[in-house]
């Protein structure tokens, strides 16, 4: 089976962004360039992670190369556009991958599609056969995926637009701090009563 590598080095835009109301939001990265759109689903917990170790990776990357790290942007130069459209998933995402290059001083990013491995469990028998060792796959190897560079200055707007796109759901519960649903919540911390 072939695998697709959309790749985006650099792309016109690169953006985190949701579809639906808060509580239904589908999460996704979407990448623009080249006449090209192309958007992957995630969950909102890897938006968060992503834009936490981005922010990570560029303080390490200053610290061990010295790379000069841009101010934060400042709040009229922020992306505040809603997704391109057509928003048409590519594949959901599974894996993450990040690193900086030194060479060029730019960030790149991996988004790999979640694998579809298959577990064989032979009940009863033993497996002996050292030669399947020639047939095992790297899990990553035949996905999907969508590979962006970013130079540190695109890096910190997509941290700050990812943030914000997190912060943007449901208000959280004083008490518990699970999401409040319009209709409220069953609260733990009120022994499941209604709140």
């Amino acid at each position: 089976m072939t695998h697709q590598v959309h790749a985006f080095e650099p792309p016109e835009r690169f953006v985190a962004g949701t579809v639906g109301p808060p509580g239904e939001r589908t999460f996704f990265l979407q990448a623009r360039g080249g006449g090209r759109l192309v958007s992957v689903a995630l969950e909102k917990v890897q938006v968060s992670l992503l834009a936490e170790k981005l922010e990570e990776l560029l303080t390490e990357a200053q610290r061990r190369f010295g790379v000069d790290l841009p101010e934060l942007p400042a709040a009229g130069a922020a992306d505040n556009e809603p997704l391109d459209t057509p928003v048409d998933e590519e594949f959901r995402v599974g894996t993450l991958g990040l690193a900086f290059d030194v060479d060029t001083s730019t960030v790149v990013i991996e988004a790999i599609a979640v694998g579809e491995t298959e577990v064989e469990v032979a009940l009863g028998e033993e497996d002996d056969d050292e030669d399947d060792e020639d047939d095992v796959v790297e899990p990553d190897e035949d996905l999907d995926r969508l590979r962006v560079r970013l130079t540190p200055q695109e890096t910190r707007r997509f941290i700050e637009r990812a943030r914000r796109v997190v912060n943007a759901g449901r208000p959280p519960c004083p008490l518990c701090g699970q999401p409040l649903d319009p209709a409220g919540h069953l609260c733990p911390r009120h022994n499941g009563y209604h709140r």
